[in-house]
């Protein structure tokens, strides 16, 4: 249970560091960048990586997409917590499940039961009231939290297909994940200093570092929770999902002073309901 404690520990820590970050001159790209330079050193360090066969079975058709997506959802991720809140954005964030949950019954023909469409059925509405904002206030904000869970649904949705390559550790492939993704950063914080004039800052490392280390530590920390409880995954999943709403909710509440509607209340709870439905549907 320690595992899985942390693992909702860190994972809510980034949010924090994000909402932290904007009272600092600072840049998500310098940050998001800084991240995976950490995230892969710790990843190196603590999984080993076995390189030598990755040429030949390596699926990069998949690798290439979610390095990719990884950092551009990462940014959305950042923008997200900064526009409406780490409350409404890591309830986004966890409900990307559902994502791969229909593409399970639509593209890949799983059987769907009367649970998992309950979920459904509870977990979308449980979204539009956890999004829903004062009628005064006008701006789109929606369109961060809606990337993120678009975003991540479609990421879970990769890292489930590289989980079927059994010819290379999971680990490893993060691992090589990781190393597109920070390409990918490196070209954007190139582009964004050459071109936007935009100085290279030790407060972008500090928080690059930090995120790096908490955003490793919750893959850490949630593989081992597995690991400990793998006679009972579901135990796993529910406890994440569930924990970092809130934790979250707690956090943006009560130390960010994060202004919650009483609909954004109803739907955070409908989405505690949503997720132990999906949990229960795995179960039996």
């Amino acid at each position: 249970m320690l595992f899985l404690i942390l693992s909702i520990i860190c994972s809510v820590t980034v949010g924090v560091l994000f909402k932290i970050s904007r009272s600092y001159a600072v840049s998500s790209i310098q940050i998001v960048a800084w991240n995976y330079v950490f995230a892969l050193v710790f990843c190196y360090f603590f999984f080993s990586p076995d390189l030598t066969n990755l040429g030949s079975v390596a699926p990069w058709v998949i690798y290439v997409p979610i390095g990719i997506l990884l950092p551009s959802i990462f940014l959305f991720l950042a923008a997200s917590i900064k526009q409406v809140g780490i409350v409404k954005t890591d309830a986004a964030q966890r409900l990307s499940l559902f994502i791969p949950v229909l593409a399970a019954w639509l593209f890949f023909k799983e059987d769907f039961n009367v649970l998992k469409i309950s979920a459904l059925v509870v977990g979308f509405p449980a979204l539009v009231l956890i999004l829903a904002k004062p009628a005064q206030k006008t701006e789109n904000k929606w369109i961060y939290p809606t990337v993120v869970l678009l975003g991540f649904g479609i990421i879970d949705i990769l890292f489930k297909q590289i989980a079927l390559y059994t010819s290379l550790p999971y680990t490893t492939s993060l691992f090589v994940v990781f190393g597109i993704a920070l390409s990918i950063m490196v070209g954007a914080m190139v582009y964004d200093v050459i071109v936007n004039k935009v100085a290279l800052s030790f407060k972008n490392i500090l928080f690059g570092s930090l995120v790096g280390v908490f955003n490793f530590g919750n893959i850490l920390f949630y593989l081992k929770a597995h690991k400990a409880f793998s006679e009972n995954p579901s135990t796993v999943f529910a406890g994440m999902n569930m924990g970092v709403i809130l934790v979250g909710s707690l956090v943006g509440v009560f130390i960010f002073k994060e202004k919650l509607t009483k609909l954004n209340l109803i739907g955070l709870f409908m989405a505690l309901i949503a997720i132990v439905l999906i949990v229960l549907s795995q179960i039996l």
